[in-house]
């Protein structure tokens, strides 16, 4: 076990073997005219006091987890280029109500939506006994880690819980709708496994409408770190890139304790292919909670926790806004070159471990917090609020030049700690009776599950760009 200390709090990581290959994709014909946005410059923030009394407990039990859930050991594979991706109707079981489910949105849900420029996340979860649009045996794209009802977890009515904004209401998922705004388009999810847990959900509900050709997987170990999916009717596609960073980072291995991350250099891994997207949805965090060094040209800046090494403990919060404000200038600079990309950065997601992870931690609850019974703070708030305030520098400083949007569900994931796997992140975890020590996956989300909604969410700032455009016509 190793004992990590930064400026604020104290936390406890174990060591694993964590190598990621490489990855691209083909090259797609520019579509849209490029847009511009000048650099943005990067500082440095002091962080509050009441910080270290919040991150102590909460690092104690996110920081293993991450490095629990992520990819085993493997060897890079040698830079394979992904390729571009039958129209069928899905028939829903009667188990989760699936003509409710499946029906779509009213008229009058639709327009009352639309009536205002909604802010979608500021609102609580309500009951909703339509359940889900999909369900275990109707999608076929659902990781093992998060088939929840497959591996046996009976009680069904984290299902039957809707995200209702406090100034208007959120449509249930059109997939055909998403399909059209994505037709001949290509959207890449970049990022950690929440990315990955986020495109699976959407893969899951756009096939009620239209099932996905998967069309390249560079599959290592038991995670596909690289893969796309082709829609044939639509000539849409849509794609994984896992970089844990955004930025260029190496990894820890049995060699290096450490990961490595290189601050002034995006990812080529991902960024490579970025004159063929049209949408980037990212999503990263929790791996900055792990010990790293961090470098900058020829230089290094500082690590988190880096024991032995005679470097300067810098904590992670200013490291987490540098590799954003990189990604963002990489993304503006080609998109220059002749198309724009848009973005939308979807925010840190809390976890909710009740204890330590590997000593029977888990999150038992089994309905949502209301509003008032927890607060979002600590390092979820600060997460949270870095990423807010990088997005609104970016947008400010593209002055419109750049379609950039938060994709803010920090509050409504911190409300659903009964939304994971929790024990279900494996088969028949209690087959044998009540085991003295069952593990927990308490980070990602179950599918189907709350994490629909941030799709639902996405879709509606999607359709927002969509009629603003047509305004401006």
């Amino acid at each position: 076990m190793i004992t990590a200390t930064n400026k604020n709090y104290t936390v406890f990581l174990r060591s694993s073997l964590l190598k990621t290959p490489e990855g691209e994709g083909e090259k797609h014909k520019a579509r849209r005219k490029g847009l511009n946005m000048g650099t943005i410059d990067l500082f440095n923030r002091d962080k509050s006091l009441f910080l270290m009394k919040k991150l102590l407990p909460w690092t104690l039990c996110v920081l293993l987890p991450v490095s629990f859930f992520y990819p085993l050991p493997f060897s890079p594979s040698p830079n394979p280029h992904l390729p571009l991706s039958t129209n069928n109707t899905i028939t829903y079981p009667s188990s989760l109500s699936a003509s409710a489910s499946a029906s779509p949105p009213s008229s009058a849900e639709r327009e009352k939506a639309n009536e205002t420029r909604c802010d979608y996340f500021n609102g609580e979860w309500v009951s909703d006994s339509r359940g889900p649009l999909y369900n275990d045996t109707t999608c076929g794209t659902i990781k093992e880690g998060r088939n929840c009802i497959t591996h046996g977890r009976t009680d069904m009515e984290y299902l039957k819980w809707r995200w209702k904004p406090v100034e208007c209401n959120l449509p249930r998922f059109e997939p055909q709708t998403f399909l059209q705004l994505i037709k001949n388009k290509h959207v890449a999810f970049v990022g950690d496994s929440m990315a990955r847990n986020q495109l699976e959900s959407l893969l899951c509900m756009l096939a009620t409408a239209s099932i996905p050709k998967l069309v390249y997987s560079n599959k290592t170990g038991k995670e596909n770190q690289f893969s796309r999916w082709h829609f044939p009717s639509f000539k849409a596609t849509i794609s994984l890139y896992w970089s844990p960073f955004l930025v260029h980072g190496i990894e820890k291995s049995s060699t290096d304790p450490n990961n490595n991350l290189y601050l002034d250099h995006v990812d080529e891994r991902w960024a490579r292919d970025m004159d063929e997207m049209d949408l980037i949805v990212l999503s990263f965090g929790h791996w900055f909670l792990i010990p790293a060094v961090y470098h900058e040209g020829d230089s290094v800046l500082g690590c988190h926790y880096c024991p032995g090494l005679n470097h300067t403990e810098i904590g992670f919060y200013d490291v987490l806004r540098k590799a954003l404000r990189t990604t963002f200038n990489s993304i503006v600079d080609r998109g220059t070159r002749g198309r724009g990309i848009d973005v939308i950065v979807t925010t840190f997601t809390p976890h909710h471990f009740e204890g330590e992870w590997d000593k029977a931690g888990a999150c038992p609850k089994t309905k949502p917090y209301r509003n008032e019974e927890k607060q979002l703070e600590g390092m979820n708030a600060e997460m949270r609020k870095i990423e807010i305030e990088e997005v609104e520098e970016a947008k400010a400083k593209a002055r419109k030049r750049l379609r950039l949007e938060a994709l803010d569900v920090t509050k409504l994931a911190f409300l659903r700690p009964d939304g994971h796997p929790g024990p279900y992140m494996n088969p028949s975890p209690f087959v044998n009776g009540n085991a003295r020590h069952v593990q927990n996956d308490c980070v990602h989300w179950c599918l189907p599950g709350p994490i629909d909604t941030w799709n639902e969410i996405l879709l509606e700032m999607m359709k927002n760009w969509e009629n603003q455009l047509r305004s401006q016509d």
